[in-house]
């Protein structure tokens, strides 16, 4: 009996220690698991925080820029509104100064603008009869090309420049070398550009003979000027008694070797140079004619 008091004894303070020790021991995990609640809200309020000071950072430089483009545009009207202010005094000297212009002043500055007005309209007459001018060569270089066909253009090339319109045959499809008369092969071809010619009753033109530089004499031909002049003769003579284009309006020119299209050191350049240039002359009196006033 007195056994089982002391061992009674004996155990009492351990289950005492041991129920004391389990609710101190839940008291702490509570602690412990509201302290991760706090930190996790605490965490979560510092990435909040974190976020708000990058997007106010973000703010804060497009603020700095906006306001950095507002000064400058600031600057800019500030420069417009002083110039505009010089204008303005520059304007007003003047209208100050035309108030005390006299009569006779006033008169003059009215037939100047008159007389602009009409510079100004004699201007675009003008400007408008080039323009028909062209149109008109261009219409004539079409026909030209299209009569001739596909002929080699180192052959015969059709050309404008500077208003005028240019017909250039080679030699080597007008004449023997050292020769005045035309092949019949070129017959054909002076046949194709007289027909467009004839359709243009009004027309004028000069034929040229070129040669190269290479010295040249040969029976009564004393050099390439002699040989240039009998060419442009001969094509002349091909025009007229074969496909009857009026002598009237046709002009004969050698010019020798002293107009040549490219240097005569070599023999491309040479070959070049050996050519019977037709040159449709402007037709000054028609020209002006488009500027006449209109009645």
């Amino acid at each position: 009996m007195k056994l089982k008091r002391d061992l009674l004894c004996g155990l009492l303070p351990v289950l005492f220690f041991s129920c004391v020790s389990s609710k101190k021991f839940k008291e702490e995990v509570a602690k412990n698991t509201d302290l991760s609640n706090r930190y996790s809200t605490l965490l979560g309020e510092y990435n909040d925080c974190q976020k708000n000071k990058n997007d106010l950072t973000a703010q804060k430089f497009n603020l700095e820029t906006d306001n950095g483009n507002l000064k400058s545009q600031v600057a800019n009207l500030q420069k417009e509104n002083e110039y505009l202010k010089q204008n303005s005094s520059t304007l007003l000297n003047q209208l100050q100064a035309m108030s005390v212009m006299s009569n006779s002043q006033a008169e003059s500055v009215k037939k100047s603008l008159e007389s602009i007005g009409a510079k100004d309209a004699y201007i675009q007459n003008l400007q408008q009869a080039m323009a028909k001018k062209d149109s008109l060569n261009m219409v004539l270089v079409m026909n030209l090309k299209g009569a001739i066909g596909n002929l080699d253009d180192k052959d015969i090339n059709i050309k404008v420049d500077k208003g005028v319109v240019y017909i250039d045959i080679s030699d080597k499809l007008l004449f023997v070398t050292g020769k005045y008369d035309v092949t019949e092969q070129a017959k054909v071809v002076l046949g194709k550009v007289a027909t467009v010619l004839k359709n243009q009753p009004d027309i004028e033109f000069m034929v040229e003979g070129h040669t190269d530089n290479v010295p040249f004499k040969s029976g009564v031909l004393l050099d390439n000027w002699d040989l240039s002049v009998k060419r442009a003769t001969a094509v002349v003579r091909i025009l007229q008694n074969q496909y009857g284009l009026p002598p009237a309006h046709m002009t004969a020119a050698g010019r020798g070797e002293y107009v040549p299209v490219t240097d005569n050191s070599t023999i491309e350049g040479r070959a070049a140079n050996r050519r019977t240039r037709i040159v449709i002359l402007p037709q000054l009196d028609q020209f002006f004619k488009l500027l006449e006033p209109k009645s």
